[in-house]
Protein backbone atom coordinates (compact mmCIF):
# COMPACT_ATOMS: atom_id res chain seq x y z
CA UNK A 1 0.00 0.00 0.00
CA UNK A 2 1.40 3.35 -1.03
CA UNK A 3 1.28 5.74 1.94
CA UNK A 4 3.34 8.50 0.38
CA UNK A 5 1.84 11.92 0.86
CA UNK A 6 1.62 14.41 -2.01
CA UNK A 7 4.22 17.15 -1.95
CA UNK A 8 2.88 20.30 -0.30
CA UNK A 9 2.11 23.29 -2.46
CA UNK A 10 4.83 25.89 -1.88
CA UNK A 11 2.24 28.64 -2.33
CA UNK A 12 -0.23 27.32 0.29
CA UNK A 13 -1.17 29.71 3.11
CA UNK A 14 0.83 32.56 1.62
CA UNK A 15 -0.21 36.07 2.66
CA UNK A 16 -1.62 38.34 -0.06
CA UNK A 17 -2.01 42.09 0.37
CA UNK A 18 -4.98 43.11 -1.80
CA UNK A 19 -5.06 46.85 -2.53
CA UNK A 20 -8.41 47.74 -4.12
CA UNK A 21 -10.71 50.70 -3.39
CA UNK A 22 -13.82 49.23 -5.06
CA UNK A 23 -15.58 47.19 -2.31
CA UNK A 24 -17.37 44.81 -4.69
CA UNK A 25 -14.20 43.86 -6.56
CA UNK A 26 -12.23 43.61 -3.32
CA UNK A 27 -14.83 41.28 -1.82
CA UNK A 28 -14.97 38.96 -4.82
CA UNK A 29 -11.19 38.73 -5.17
CA UNK A 30 -10.74 38.22 -1.42
CA UNK A 31 -13.25 35.35 -1.43
CA UNK A 32 -11.60 33.58 -4.36
CA UNK A 33 -8.15 33.95 -2.82
CA UNK A 34 -9.37 32.71 0.56
CA UNK A 35 -11.03 29.69 -1.04
CA UNK A 36 -7.72 28.95 -2.76
CA UNK A 37 -6.00 28.80 0.64
CA UNK A 38 -4.39 32.23 0.80
CA UNK A 39 -4.42 34.62 3.74
CA UNK A 40 -5.73 37.98 2.55
CA UNK A 41 -5.03 41.43 4.00
CA UNK A 42 -7.12 44.29 2.56
CA UNK A 43 -6.21 47.93 1.92
CA UNK A 44 -8.41 50.51 0.19
CA UNK A 45 -5.82 53.24 -0.48
CA UNK A 46 -2.14 53.63 -1.24
CA UNK A 47 -0.94 54.96 2.11
CA UNK A 48 -2.70 52.13 4.00
CA UNK A 49 -1.16 49.65 1.55
CA UNK A 50 2.37 50.86 2.31
CA UNK A 51 1.74 50.67 6.06
CA UNK A 52 0.28 47.15 5.86
CA UNK A 53 3.09 45.99 3.58
CA UNK A 54 5.57 47.02 6.26
CA UNK A 55 3.54 45.50 9.12
CA UNK A 56 2.28 42.25 7.62
CA UNK A 57 5.17 41.40 5.26
CA UNK A 58 2.99 39.88 2.53
CA UNK A 59 4.29 37.27 0.09
CA UNK A 60 2.61 39.05 -2.83
CA UNK A 61 0.77 42.33 -3.45
CA UNK A 62 -2.27 42.65 -5.73
CA UNK A 63 -2.28 46.37 -6.49
CA UNK A 64 -5.00 48.40 -8.17
CA UNK A 65 -3.63 50.95 -10.63
CA UNK A 66 -6.15 53.70 -9.74
CA UNK A 67 -6.26 54.46 -6.02
CA UNK A 68 -7.31 57.45 -3.91
CA UNK A 69 -4.53 59.50 -2.34
CA UNK A 70 -1.57 57.68 -3.83
CA UNK A 71 -1.93 55.87 -7.14
CA UNK A 72 -0.81 52.32 -7.76
CA UNK A 73 2.25 53.23 -9.81
CA UNK A 74 3.67 55.37 -6.98
CA UNK A 75 2.77 52.70 -4.42
CA UNK A 76 4.64 50.15 -6.55
CA UNK A 77 7.71 52.39 -6.75
CA UNK A 78 7.75 52.86 -2.97
CA UNK A 79 7.24 49.15 -2.37
CA UNK A 80 10.14 48.39 -4.69
CA UNK A 81 12.37 50.80 -2.75
CA UNK A 82 11.71 48.99 0.52
CA UNK A 83 10.72 45.39 -0.26
CA UNK A 84 11.38 42.62 -2.78
CA UNK A 85 7.77 41.39 -2.63
CA UNK A 86 6.23 40.38 -6.00
CA UNK A 87 3.58 42.80 -7.30
CA UNK A 88 0.70 42.08 -9.68
CA UNK A 89 -0.98 45.25 -10.88
CA UNK A 90 -4.72 45.37 -11.56
CA UNK A 91 -5.59 47.98 -14.15
CA UNK A 92 -8.65 49.21 -16.02
CA UNK A 93 -6.33 51.20 -18.29
CA UNK A 94 -5.81 49.04 -21.33
CA UNK A 95 -3.31 51.01 -23.41
CA UNK A 96 0.21 49.72 -23.90
CA UNK A 97 1.69 52.89 -22.39
CA UNK A 98 -0.30 52.41 -19.18
CA UNK A 99 0.77 48.77 -18.89
CA UNK A 100 4.41 49.65 -19.54
CA UNK A 101 4.25 52.39 -16.90
CA UNK A 102 3.21 49.81 -14.29
CA UNK A 103 5.89 47.35 -15.38
CA UNK A 104 8.58 50.02 -15.33
CA UNK A 105 7.52 50.98 -11.80
CA UNK A 106 8.48 47.44 -10.79
CA UNK A 107 5.35 45.30 -11.22
CA UNK A 108 6.08 41.64 -11.95
CA UNK A 109 2.80 41.08 -13.77
CA UNK A 110 -0.45 42.83 -14.56
CA UNK A 111 -4.08 41.86 -15.11
CA UNK A 112 -6.47 44.07 -17.06
CA UNK A 113 -10.00 44.68 -15.76
CA UNK A 114 -12.49 43.16 -16.20
CA UNK A 115 -10.80 39.87 -15.32
CA UNK A 116 -11.77 36.36 -14.31
CA UNK A 117 -11.16 35.81 -10.57
CA UNK A 118 -10.15 32.22 -11.37
CA UNK A 119 -7.55 33.45 -13.85
CA UNK A 120 -6.28 35.92 -11.25
CA UNK A 121 -5.78 33.10 -8.73
CA UNK A 122 -3.78 31.19 -11.36
CA UNK A 123 -1.62 34.27 -11.99
CA UNK A 124 -1.03 34.63 -8.25
CA UNK A 125 0.03 31.00 -7.96
CA UNK A 126 2.32 31.32 -10.98
CA UNK A 127 4.13 34.38 -9.60
CA UNK A 128 4.42 32.87 -6.11
CA UNK A 129 5.80 29.57 -7.37
CA UNK A 130 8.61 31.50 -9.04
CA UNK A 131 9.30 33.74 -6.05
CA UNK A 132 9.34 31.29 -3.11
CA UNK A 133 12.06 28.67 -2.56
CA UNK A 134 11.15 25.24 -3.92
CA UNK A 135 11.54 22.07 -1.86
CA UNK A 136 14.00 20.68 -4.46
CA UNK A 137 15.48 23.79 -6.05
CA UNK A 138 17.58 23.76 -9.18
CA UNK A 139 21.35 23.87 -8.62
CA UNK A 140 23.20 27.15 -8.41
CA UNK A 141 24.66 28.76 -11.52
CA UNK A 142 28.17 30.25 -11.72
CA UNK A 143 28.99 31.69 -15.14
CA UNK A 144 30.56 34.84 -16.52
CA UNK A 145 30.95 36.52 -13.13
CA UNK A 146 27.38 35.70 -12.07
CA UNK A 147 26.64 33.53 -9.02
CA UNK A 148 22.94 32.68 -8.83
CA UNK A 149 21.30 30.64 -6.06
CA UNK A 150 17.70 29.54 -6.82
CA UNK A 151 17.18 28.26 -3.27
CA UNK A 152 18.11 31.58 -1.66
CA UNK A 153 16.75 33.65 -4.57
CA UNK A 154 19.99 35.64 -4.62
CA UNK A 155 22.39 36.60 -7.38
CA UNK A 156 25.70 38.45 -7.44
CA UNK A 157 27.83 39.75 -10.31
CA UNK A 158 31.55 39.83 -9.57
CA UNK A 159 30.64 39.53 -5.90
CA UNK A 160 28.23 42.46 -5.91
CA UNK A 161 24.64 41.58 -4.88
CA UNK A 162 21.96 42.43 -7.43
CA UNK A 163 18.52 43.55 -6.31
CA UNK A 164 16.05 41.95 -8.72
CA UNK A 165 12.28 41.59 -8.78
CA UNK A 166 10.83 38.07 -8.94
CA UNK A 167 10.42 38.15 -12.73
CA UNK A 168 13.82 39.76 -13.30
CA UNK A 169 15.39 36.96 -11.26
CA UNK A 170 13.51 34.29 -13.21
CA UNK A 171 14.46 35.86 -16.54
CA UNK A 172 18.15 36.07 -15.61
CA UNK A 173 18.13 32.51 -14.21
CA UNK A 174 16.58 31.16 -17.41
CA UNK A 175 19.13 32.92 -19.62
CA UNK A 176 22.16 32.08 -17.43
CA UNK A 177 21.30 28.40 -17.78
CA UNK A 178 21.25 28.80 -21.56
CA UNK A 179 24.12 31.17 -22.43
CA UNK A 180 24.63 32.21 -26.06
CA UNK A 181 21.22 30.87 -27.09
CA UNK A 182 18.76 33.21 -28.78
CA UNK A 183 15.16 33.30 -27.53
CA UNK A 184 12.23 35.17 -29.02
CA UNK A 185 9.98 37.24 -26.80
CA UNK A 186 7.25 34.61 -27.31
CA UNK A 187 9.59 31.87 -26.09
CA UNK A 188 10.64 33.91 -23.06
CA UNK A 189 7.03 34.73 -22.22
CA UNK A 190 6.12 31.05 -22.22
CA UNK A 191 9.24 29.86 -20.37
CA UNK A 192 9.53 32.62 -17.74
CA UNK A 193 5.98 33.92 -17.36
CA UNK A 194 4.20 30.67 -18.14
CA UNK A 195 1.91 32.38 -20.66
CA UNK A 196 1.12 30.92 -24.08
CA UNK A 197 0.12 34.39 -25.24
CA UNK A 198 0.14 37.95 -23.90
CA UNK A 199 1.49 41.46 -24.35
CA UNK A 200 5.07 41.06 -25.55
CA UNK A 201 5.98 44.50 -24.23
CA UNK A 202 6.06 42.78 -20.82
CA UNK A 203 9.21 40.95 -21.93
CA UNK A 204 10.71 44.08 -23.50
CA UNK A 205 10.30 46.10 -20.31
CA UNK A 206 11.78 43.38 -18.12
CA UNK A 207 14.78 43.02 -20.44
CA UNK A 208 15.33 46.78 -20.23
CA UNK A 209 15.08 46.75 -16.43
CA UNK A 210 17.40 43.77 -16.16
CA UNK A 211 19.98 45.50 -18.35
CA UNK A 212 19.94 48.47 -16.00
CA UNK A 213 21.06 46.14 -13.21
CA UNK A 214 23.60 43.88 -14.93
CA UNK A 215 25.18 46.01 -17.65
CA UNK A 216 28.03 48.48 -17.12
CA UNK A 217 26.39 50.65 -19.79
CA UNK A 218 22.73 49.67 -20.37
CA UNK A 219 22.60 51.78 -23.55
CA UNK A 220 25.33 49.58 -25.06
CA UNK A 221 24.49 46.13 -23.70
CA UNK A 222 27.47 43.76 -23.72
CA UNK A 223 25.78 40.90 -21.82
CA UNK A 224 22.05 40.80 -22.61
CA UNK A 225 21.97 41.52 -26.33
CA UNK A 226 19.29 42.05 -28.92
CA UNK A 227 19.42 39.87 -32.02
CA UNK A 228 17.37 41.77 -34.57
CA UNK A 229 14.28 40.09 -35.88
CA UNK A 230 14.78 37.14 -33.52
CA UNK A 231 14.97 38.03 -29.84
CA UNK A 232 17.55 38.19 -27.05
CA UNK A 233 20.78 36.39 -26.19
CA UNK A 234 22.83 36.37 -22.98
CA UNK A 235 26.60 36.44 -23.48
CA UNK A 236 28.05 36.23 -19.95
CA UNK A 237 31.71 36.80 -20.91
CA UNK A 238 31.57 40.59 -20.46
CA UNK A 239 33.16 41.05 -23.89
CA UNK A 240 31.40 43.64 -26.09
CA UNK A 241 30.11 42.26 -29.35
CA UNK A 242 31.09 44.36 -32.37
CA UNK A 243 28.24 42.96 -34.47
CA UNK A 244 26.54 46.09 -35.87
CA UNK A 245 23.15 44.44 -35.49
CA UNK A 246 23.60 44.23 -31.73
CA UNK A 247 24.12 47.25 -29.51
CA UNK A 248 23.13 50.79 -28.82
CA UNK A 249 20.92 51.28 -31.88
CA UNK A 250 18.80 48.38 -30.73
CA UNK A 251 16.64 50.25 -28.31
CA UNK A 252 15.56 52.51 -31.19
CA UNK A 253 14.40 49.54 -33.25
CA UNK A 254 12.14 47.78 -30.78
CA UNK A 255 9.45 47.47 -33.44
CA UNK A 256 11.65 44.84 -35.18
CA UNK A 257 10.89 42.50 -32.29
Amino acid sequence: MNTAQPAPDATASRRILLVEDEPTIAGVVRDYLSQAGFQVVLAADGFTALRLASESRPDLVLLDRMLPGLDGVEVCRRLRAAHSVPVIMLTALGTEDDRILGLEAGADDYVTKPFSPRELVLRVRSVLRRSVPEFSPEPSVEVGGFDLSPAARTVTRHGRPLTLTAREFDLLAFLLRRPRQVFSREELMKAVWGWDYGDLSTVTVHVRRLREKIEDDPTRPAILKTVWGVGYRLDPDDHPDEDPEVGEAGEHRRADL
